[in-house]
Parts: structure tokens; sequence; C-alpha cells
């Protein structure tokens, strides 16, 4: 392999490159050969999982959330990510604004309306009207519960892991540095390169669903403003041109070029909500928001445990109810983005304490996200209709968003937009802010991905992030003609089977999490040296001794 990486003037791990892309490339001539028994293989992993371990997602997310507010309120929150006397290299406002630029992407504008919709016209908690006034307070609530904090507690568990180990050791960017105090120098060995590739792969499929869900937003966006049709060759098509925009930009380095695409994009995204804020119900929003804040703060307890235990009972289940294509397919489909999310914040938070880590990394993305929803999923609703008094005063109008929304989840953004002054203008404004944050986040996961498989935070050979683009490109457009008309729930069967061995290997980041810190020399009050490497092989020897 080492020979063929020279030949290829690769710079990467032979073994991690070439496994990682043989498995890639035999999944996408599988998908070609038999679709048909991939999908059905898909269907069944996924019907396992979310009816026997649907508790152990949901579980796991509450405890890594539970572990990451001990560390950073414990006494280990003083320690620095980063060498000794390392200080942040970014102001907080700078910091701030990279986190929202990580955290935003098309997932907010694919399901900013359509999910609050879609609780409110199906509410998935027992004895709750539709439509009804309740059942736009449990809507609201339940899209921030999937989108918010446990959301960004499973982008800040990896993320803390990389800054402790990689920043503040200077161990290889790759998932297995992670493992050091459990594995020492076995993550250079079968076992750390096992490791690297499942995340490599994980990332890659993770990747893919959110290219699969982007295209196929843009393809509705397209076909409301111009009846080009949605079908997924339509998408493959608009995945194409988009992903021969991220590879045109490694090609010609324009490194600079991405960075000001994305900060214009995230001004995109911030004028489209205040645009929305201005010309729809002001003052309703306005009061919206304060409220969404209660409402987050009293449900969040209940929604966070709630493990819809009795779905058996119901016979309109599949066997493990609405968790299964919701709260369970979330938190799969997250962990598979944990290694590119985590360390892209990893890299950007050297320096900085664990508790500024932490908190920072939870509540800045969490705070925008509920705004987001409260003006996004309020509006919605009420464009809806919001109670039995409201639907009859608004006639034929009433129902027309959540009858988009079951018709065409991906259509839900823009009939939602219809409703607007200007509405063509800008639904073609949104169609140009996810077609951005489509190239933006498919060039950034190439970097990302090749990062992985070379373990140096500089990029590597032009041709090798060429290779992960097309790869990412291919995926997703096999996922897509593979899901044809089933569209999303395809989707949500390839990720969920995918996300379980990483949702695996980021609860195991915990106990390396907690040996690391155990080793530190720290009180209440001051941060001493940290321990150095071979620290990890002396305490083994003696624990073994012992």
């Amino acid at each position: 392999m080492q020979t063929l990486a020279e030949k290829l003037r690769l710079r990467t791990d032979p073994t991690i490159f070439f496994t990682s892309a043989g498995f890639t490339l035999v999944f996408v001539v599988a998908l070609v050969i038999f679709p048909g028994p991939i999908g059905e293989a898909f269907a069944a992993g996924r019907a396992w999982i979310v009816t026997n371990l649907g508790w152990f997602f949901i579980l796991g997310v509450n405890v890594w959330l539970f572990f990451l507010i001990w560390v950073a309120a414990s006494r280990h929150g003083h320690i620095r990510l980063g060498r000794k006397g390392s200080r942040p290299e970014y102001t907080n406002l700078s910091w701030f604004t990279m986190l929202f630029a990580g955290g935003i992407g098309t997932v907010l504008m694919f399901w900013g309306v359509a999910e609050p919709i879609s609780h409110f016209s199906n509410p998935p908690l027992p004895g709750i009207e539709p439509y009804s006034e309740a059942a736009a307070q449990d809507a609201i609530s339940i899209a921030i519960y999937h989108l918010g904090l446990h959301t960004w507690t499973i982008f800040t568990l990896p993320g803390l892991a990389f800054a402790y180990f990689i920043n503040r050791y200077e161990l290889p960017v790759r998932v297995s540095s992670v493992f050091y105090p459990l594995l020492r120098e076995g993550i250079h060995g079968a076992v750390g390169k096992a490791i690297d590739i499942a995340s490599i792969l994980g990332t890659l499929f993770g990747v893919a669903v959110s290219l699969g869900l982007g295209s196929s937003q843009i393809a509705a966006g397209l076909d409301a403003l111009f009846g080009t049709g949605d079908g997924p060759w339509v998408q493959v098509m608009i995945l194409a041109v988009l992903t021969g925009v991220a590879v045109t930009s490694i090609v010609v380095g324009l490194d600079k070029g991405v960075k000001f695409l994305s900060n214009l994009n995230i001004g995109m995204a911030v004028g489209l909500m205040i645009f929305v804020l201005v010309f729809g119900s002001t003052l309703f929003l306005l009061r919206g928001i304060v409220e969404t804040f209660g409402l987050y703060i009293e449900n969040l307890p209940r929604l966070a445990f709630w493990n819809d235990m009795l779905a058996d009972n119901n016979p309109d289940t599949d066997g493990w109810g609405w968790q299964g294509g919701w709260t369970v397919f979330y938190w799969a489909w997250t962990v598979t983005w944990s290694p590119f999310i985590g360390l892209f914040v990893a890299r950007i938070s050297r320096g900085r304490t664990i508790r500024e880590f932490v908190f920072g990394v939870l509540m800045a993305p969490s705070l925008f996200t509920l705004i987001w929803f409260a003006i996004f999923g309020w509006q919605a609703m009420e464009f809806d209709g919001i109670g039995a008094g409201a639907r009859a005063a608004l006639g034929d109008q009433a129902g027309q968003i959540s009858a988009a929304v079951a018709e065409s989840v991906p259509l839900a953004m823009f009939a939602f937009l219809e409703g607007f002054p200007m509405a063509t203008f800008v639904q073609g404004f949104a169609v140009i802010i996810v077609a951005i944050f489509f190239a933006t986040s498919s060039d950034s996961a190439s970097l990302v991905v090749d990062m992985l498989c070379t373990g140096q935070p500089t990029p590597g050979p032009v041709h090798q992030r060429v290779f992960w683009g097309l790869a990412e490109g291919l995926v997703a457009a096999m996922l897509i003609l593979l899901a044809g008309e089933a569209g999303l729930s395809a989707l949500q069967q390839v990720i969920t089977v995918v996300g379980l061995p990483i949702f695996l290997l980021v609860c195991m980041m915990i106990p390396s999490l907690m040996r690391g810190l155990a080793m530190e020399d720290i009180d209440h009050i001051t941060i001493g040296l940290r321990p150095e490497l071979s620290e990890f092989h002396r305490d083994a020897k003696e624990t073994s001794a012992e």
C-alpha cells in the first residue's frame, strides 16, 4: 500500500486511506448492482436498532450532556485546551461567529418550517388535539429539543475530546487519538486504524445524507419557481452541479473565497430570518421568542427522557413509535457529523479553557437555534391557523402550510415564503442560501475527511481532497436513487444503521477523557503542567503490578 500511495503522490496513512476508499467504492458499486437487497437490509437494520436500542440513543445523549456540564463546572474547567501558556486565537465575537457558521447549515433551512408544522398537524404526545394551542406549544418545544442543546451535546463531546488530546498533547489529528489513555500506542495499530476508518465512513455517510436533503430542498425550490420537477434524477443533477462547484474550489484553492462565501451565507440566513420577523407578525413573534424560552425550559426534562415506551400498545405504530423516525434518526444522523464538526470546533478553540469551550459551544448555537425556530415555526403555525377560532377565520387559507408539508417536506420552506411580499424573489434567495451551504459544506467535509486520513492539521495534496469531494457526491447520488420516491424515510434507514458504531465510539470518549483529566496536576485553584504521554504507560504498569 505504501508503494501505491507513493506512486499516486498521496500524503496519507495508506491503510486508512485505501481501506476507507475501498469500502466507499464497494458500497457505491453495490448500490448500483443490488439496490433492492441493500435497501431491504438497511430497512431491517433500522427496524432492529430503533426497536431494541432506541432507548440507548436517548439515554446516551442525556448522559453526555450531564458529563459535559460536570466537567465544565468541576475543577477541571480551568484546564486550557493547548500547551502551557496558550491563549485563544480568536476573540469571543469571532469565535461565536464561527460556531454559528459551523452549526447553521442546511439543517435549519430544511427543518425550520417543516418540523414544527409536522408536530403541529400530527402531535406525537398523547392526548393533544392537532392544530390546537397545546399542539403548537409542544411542536415548538420538540423542534428545539431536537436541534438545540442535545444536538450540540453530540458535537461538543467529540469536540472537547479532540481539543484536549490533539491541542494539548499534539497527537495526530485522528479520532483514534482521543483513545490514547485507553489504547496508548495501540492508536497507531490495528484497533486505532479501525476506529479511524469507521469514523471516516460515518462522516462520509452523514455528509452524504445532508447533501441529499439539501439537493431535495433545492429541487423543491426550483420546481416552485420554474416548474422543473423535483424527482430523484433532478436532485442528482443538482447534486452533480454543486459537487462540481465544491471540487472546483478545492482545485483552485479558493480558501479565502470559501471563507467569504461562508460568511456571506451566514449573513444571508440571518437576513432571511430578520425579513420574516419584520414582514411577518412582528409583535406576535417577539412575544413568541420570549415565551419559547419558557416552553423549552419547562418541557426539556420531559422530552429528554421521553422514550415512547407505550407505543407497543398502539396498533398504528411500527413497533417503537414516533421517536424511531424522529429522535433516534436525529441522534444517529448528528453523531455521524460529530467528527467533522468536532474537529472544526476543536481547531478554532485552541487555548480556551474547558469551561469556556463547553458552555460556549453548547449555549451560543443553541440560543440561535431557539430564535430561528421561534420565528419560522410560530409564523408558519400562525399562517396555518392555531386553534379552532383562528382556523375558522382563515377559511380556505387554513391548513395550507401543513398540507404542503404533508405533500413534500423539502417544499415546506418555499410554501411558507409564499405568504410574504416579493415571494418569488425571497424563494430564490432561499434557494441560493441552501446551495451555498451545500457547496461550502461539501468542500469543508472533504478537507476534514482528508485530515482524518493524513493525521495532520494541514491539507493533503489537492487530488486527495478532490477524491473525497467526488466520493461524497457519489454516495449522496446513490442514496438519492436508492431512496427514490421513499425519499426521507430511506435516508433515515441508512443513517440510523451507520450512526450506531459512531455512537458507540463517542460513548467511549467519556472514560478516555476522565482518565486523561485524572492524570492532570491540578488542585482547586491552579492548573499545573499537563501530564506527559509516558505517564499513561507508567500508570498502566503500576496498576498491573498492583
